[in-house]
């Protein structure tokens, strides 16, 4: 399927040039002669579109606000062409969302480049966000000022990472994915080691000792019950 392009300028000579040699390059391309022509239309199908600014009515700065507010184009990417080549006008439409800004009289070689590298970057944008959306991301944890990044495995304590072994950080992560509760030693080997390794009471309490050191005010939340075990307590 071809990539469709809306041109939107009210100079209809204009729209025909950049049709022209849109299509040559092989885009499907349609225009529209005012920003009310192009916002009655179906947008959803168009994979970028290319604006004049100074149109009647409704400039082309307000069909950019006006499509951001369309869920189902508010991600197309968008490009001014426009006469106006102050910098202040192309703060501006940058600003307000435009992916590039070309100034009138343009060469069309360099219209095509830009077209090109700006569905470049939006394809490259959508391929992230659908790989992110097909992984298996995981929310962090977080109990107050400590937070856990359950994707880069690490722990992180008033904005500052701690450093953390695997073991730590398993029973750091446990505890706080279950609050307020006691665990046995053997339940949190179960939970931390797997029931099929052998590990010492002593290995779980030198664990529990160093992650109270490392987890500074939070340290005196993992409490102890003795002869019941370990638990994480949340307080007020």
């Amino acid at each position: 399927m071809r990539t469709k392009i809306l041109v939107i300028d009210d100079e209809e000579a204009l729209c025909e040039i950049l049709k022209y040699n849109l299509e040559k390059e092989g885009y499907e391309v349609e225009t529209a002669n005012s920003a009310e022509e192009a916002l009655a239309m179906n947008l959803s199908p168009y994979s970028l579109f290319i604006v004049d600014i100074m149109m009647e009515r409704l400039s082309g700065f307000d069909f950019a606000r006006q499509v951001q507010n369309i869920p189902e184009v508010e991600d197309t990417p968008l490009i001014f062409c426009s006469a106006l080549e102050g910098e202040d006008d192309k703060v501006m439409g940058l600003n307000i969302g435009a992916d590039d800004y070309i100034t009138k009289p343009f060469v069309m070689s360099e219209v095509l480049a830009r077209v090109r590298a700006v569905l470049r970057r939006a394809s490259a944008t959508r391929r992230i966000a659908e790989q992110h959306q097909n992984t298996n991301y995981e929310s962090d944890v977080i109990y107050k000022t400590l937070r856990i990044d359950r994707n880069t495995k690490l722990c992180w304590l008033d904005g500052e990472e701690i450093q953390l072994t695997r073991t730590e950080y398993d029973i750091i992560l446990f505890f706080l994915t279950h609050p307020n509760r006691i665990y046995s030693r053997e339940e949190i080997i179960n939970e931390v080691w797997g029931n099929d390794v052998v590990i010492t009471n002593r290995t779980i309490d030198t664990n529990i000792t160093r992650l109270r050191k490392k987890l500074g005010p939070y340290g005196n939340n993992i409490i102890t019950r003795q002869r019941f075990g370990y638990g994480f307590k949340e307080t007020d």
